[in-house]
């Protein structure tokens, strides 16, 4: 897929709950994005060299325009937060693989900041989907867009909401079954995620989350552990940024 470096419009910002953002982008970054990519943010700011990297959330290729939807981190996104409709910042994308379209039963996992990136798999898989969703409270951003793509169900750390305790944790109590697993959250709930696939039997995607410096793949600053050796590097490990974000479960150690 072709890399598009440009300054991109803001269509629209909104606040989804607490630190948590929504920024519709006007950008041909659309044309050739696919679900479980992401784009890279720069800065104004001078000061701050390194773009931010942020997963696509949706996709709208009649209004040739980007999603974005991000949780307050730092000094960038801070900035992009302040970021009003007819404004711009510069955008490159779409980077990363995407998510593999495939089975029949998919469960769709989403956790944290870890649920924007499923809600446009959700909507391509074009199939009934189980989704579990993992939040820290009742700030539920983005759950209802994923009720037209299947059936919804919720994990809250503290209990506010659908089952106290994990993703996984649901997939076990309500005994969630499906042929392929798609998941995006942190670490330790991929790792969990990952176990559950492997005791079922059932293949898994996974996107991780690594702090990115280039985005391209030259730094290895975002590398993770892999079974097999890299053709770039000759280690086991892998670069998030260019070789991922979304690898099968069973390539990378968690």
């Amino acid at each position: 897929m072709a890399k598009i470096q440009e300054m991109a419009t803001v269509l629209e910002q909104t606040i989804l709950a607490e630190s948590v953002y929504s920024m519709w982008l006007a950008t041909n970054v659309a044309k050739e994005a696919a679900a479980g990519q992401f784009v890279s943010l720069y800065c104004g700011e001078g000061s701050r060299l390194l773009p931010r990297p942020i997963s696509i959330c949706q996709i709208d290729t009649d209004r040739n325009a980007i999603r974005l939807v991000y949780r307050l981190a730092g000094k960038g996104t801070k900035e992009f937060s302040k970021l009003q409709t007819d404004e711009q910042v510069r955008i490159l994308g779409p980077l990363g693989n995407g998510f593999p379209l495939e089975g029949q039963h998919p469960i769709v996992i989403g956790g944290g900041i870890g649920v924007p990136p499923m809600l446009e798999l959700a909507k391509q898989l074009k199939q009934d989907s189980t989704i579990v969703l993992g939040y820290r409270d009742d700030q539920l951003f983005l759950k209802e867009q994923f009720e037209s793509y299947g059936q919804v169900e919720i994990a809250t750390d503290d209990g506010s909401v659908g089952l106290h305790g994990t993703v996984v944790d649901v997939l076990r109590q309500k005994n969630v079954t499906g042929d392929v697993i798609y998941a995006c959250g942190p670490k330790p709930m991929l790792a969990a995620v990952k176990k559950f696939a492997e005791e079922k039997g059932i293949k898994c995607y996974i996107s991780m989350e690594e702090r990115m410096a280039c985005g391209i793949g030259a730094c290895l600053g975002c590398v993770c552990q892999t079974k097999e050796v890299d053709a770039h590097s000759h280690v086991h490990n892998a670069r998030v940024c260019k070789d991922g974000p979304v690898f099968l479960a069973e390539e990378v150690e968690l």
